[in-house]
C-alpha cells in the first residue's frame, strides 16, 4: 500500500484582508480555514500533516495544537522553499499533496479521488481544476489536441492557449514524492504550474481531476470572498442535516457549524444557530431564535427562543421562552426551565421545575424540586462565590432569596419572599426575613 503525507501552506498572512488576524484563521462556519484543510487532508489517507508557518505563527500552531508539524518559512512568495522545508518532517510518504490553506470548502473526499487518480495512473503530477465561466484572476489550464494538460498560466494575455478558457488551475497537486524532490530545485517560487511543465516535458503522466463545484477550490483572499465561502458551506452542511433526518423549517435561516452533529427526526425552527461543537440528539426542537453553542442535548429536547452555551442537557428537557443555560450547567432528564430564567455553573435534579423569573446559579439541586418564580440564589458577597444545595423534592417559594452558602434540606419548603441565610433542615418549613425554620425532621 502506498503512503500519504500533506504539505499545508499557511504563510501568507493575508493583507488583502485588512486583518490582524492570519487570513487561514479566519473562521468558516466556526472552524479556521487552515483547520479545515488539514481536516481534509487527513480524511484523504495523509498520514503526516506539515504545516509551513510564518515566524510569528504561535496562533496558528495554538489552532493547530500537536496533530500537524510545523516549519517555518519567512517569504509568502517562495513556495519552493516552503516544500523544500517541509521535507524533512514529511517521513518517507510515496506521495505528498500541497494545498494552500485558504481553500476552506475543499473536501477530503475530493483529494481522496485525486489520490487514488494519481496512484492508479503512475503520474508524477496530478493537478485540480474547476470551470468557471469567468475565472477572473486564476491561472488558467491548457490542453492539447488530445485533451491532456499540457500547462498552466496566468490569465495575462501571453498565452493563446490559455487565455480566455474557462478552466482554472485550483492549486492543489498530488506528487509522486521521488519526483518531486528530484525537481524541486529546478523551479522557482511558485512551484505547481513549473513542475506540472516539467513533468510534461519529462514525458511523465500527468493527471488532472475536476472538482464536483468550482468553489471548492477557490482560496479565500478577501472578507467577501470569506463570506461566499460561508455561505457555500452552510448551504452543504444544511443539506447534508436534511439528508440525514433533520427538518428545517426554513433553512436560509438555519446556522449550523461544521462540527454540530444533529440527531434524526431533530426540528430546526427559522433563525436558530447550532455552533461549536454542539451535539444535538434525536427528536428534539430547537428554536425559533435560539442558539445552541459548545453543548450537548439528549433526545427529545425543547429549546425555544432561549441561549443553551457550555451546558449538558440529558433527555427530554425543556428551556424557554427566552432563558438562558450557561457554561458548567447540566440539566438532568426532564428538567424543566421557564420563561426568562438563567441557570449557570448549577446542577438540576431529575424532574426538577423553575417555571418563571429565576436565578439558579452555582448550586447542586436535587431530583423533583419546585423552583417558584422569582427565586434567586444570592451566590456571590461581593468577593467569592458560593454554592447552594437544596435537596430532592425541596419546596421554593415564590420570591425566596437562597443567600449562598446555604442548604435546603430534602423535603423542606420555604414561604413566598423568604430570604433564607441559615439551613433549613429536611422537611422543614422557613418563612420570614430572615426566615426561620419550623418543624422538621430536625425538630
Amino acid at each position: 500500500m502506498t503512503t500519504r503525507a500533506a504539505i499545508v501552506l499557511a504563510v501568507d498572512h493575508g493583507a488583502r484582508m485588512n486583518s490582524a488576524v492570519p487570513k487561514v484563521l479566519h473562521p468558516v462556519c466556526g472552524k479556521p480555514m487552515v483547520a479545515h484543510v488539514a481536516e481534509a487532508a487527513a480524511d484523504a489517507g495523509a498520514d503526516s500533516t506539515v504545516v509551513v508557518v510564518p515566524p510569528d505563527s504561535e496562533a496558528i500552531k495554538s489552532t493547530l495544537g500537536d496533530s500537524v508539524a510545523y516549519v517555518e518559512q519567512a517569504d509568502p512568495l517562495d513556495g519552493s522553499g516552503a516544500l523544500r522545508r517541509a521535507r524533512d518532517s514529511l517521513g518517507d510518504a510515496d506521495n505528498v499533496v500541497v494545498v494552500n490553506g485558504n481553500v476552506p470548502l475543499i473536501r477530503g473526499e475530493t483529494l481522496t479521488a485525486m489520490a487514488d487518480l494519481h496512484e492508479r495512473g503512475g503520474a508524477a503530477v496530478t493537478v485540480l481544476t474547476g470551470v468557471l465561466r469567468s475565472p477572473n484572476g486564476l491561472p488558467r489550464v491548457a490542453r492539447d489536441s488530445s485533451g491532456r494538460v499540457t500547462h498552466t498560466g496566468e490569465d495575462d494575455g501571453g498565452d493563446g492557449h490559455v487565455r480566455g478558457t474557462p478552466e482554472f488551475d485550483a492549486g492543489v497537486y498530488w506528487f509522486r514524492s521521488e519526483w518531486l524532490w528530484r525537481n524541486l530545485d529546478s523551479v522557482g517560487g511558485a512551484p505547481g504550474g513549473e513542475l506540472l511543465r516539467a513533468a510534461v516535458e519529462q514525458g511523465e503522466v500527468v493527471a488532472d481531476l475536476e472538482a464536483d463545484s468550482p468553489v471548492e477550490a477557490i482560496g479565500v483572499d478577501t472578507r467577501v470572498q470569506l463570506a461566499e465561502a460561508e455561505d457555500a458551506m452552510r448551504r452543504a452542511l444544511r443539506e447534508r442535516w436534511m439528508l440525514a433526518g433533520v427538518t428545517m423549517r426554513e433553512p436560509s435561516s438555519a446556522y449550523i457549524d461544521a462540527d454540530v452533529e444533529i440527531g434524526r427526526d431533530t426540528v430546526v425552527h427559522p433563525n436558530t444557530h447550532l455552533v461549536g461543537a454542539t451535539v444535538v440528539g434525536s427528536d428534539c426542537e430547537i428554536g425559533p431564535d435560539s442558539t445552541i453553542r459548545d453543548a450537548t442535548l439528549g433526545a427529545g429536547c425543547r429549546i425555544a427562543s432561549s441561549v443553551v452555551t457550555g451546558a449538558t442537557l440529558e433527555d427530554k428537557v425543556e428551556v424557554g421562552p427566552f432563558s438562558q443555560i450557561r457554561p458548567g450547567s447540566h440539566l438532568e432528564s426532564g428538567v424543566r426551565v421557564g420563561s426568562f430564567g438563567e441557570v449557570s455553573r448549577t446542577r438540576l435534579g431529575r424532574g426538577t421545575r423553575s417555571a418563571h423569573f429565576s436565578y439558579i446559579g452555582d448550586a447542586d439541586v436535587g431530583a423533583g424540586v419546585n423552583i417558584g418564580a422569582g427565586t434567586v440564589t444570592c451566590n456571590f458577597d461581593g468577593v467569592e462565590k458560593h454554592r447552594t444545595v437544596i435537596g430532592e423534592r425541596a419546596f421554593i417559594g415564590s420570591g425566596s432569596m437562597l443567600v449562598a452558602p446555604v442548604a435546603i434540606g430534602a423535603g423542606a419548603r420555604t414561604g413566598a419572599g423568604a430570604v433564607v441565610t441559615k439551613d433549613v433542615p429536611p422537611g422543614s418549613l422557613a418563612v420570614g426575613v430572615p426566615a426561620r425554620a419550623r418543624g422538621g425532621e430536625d425538630g
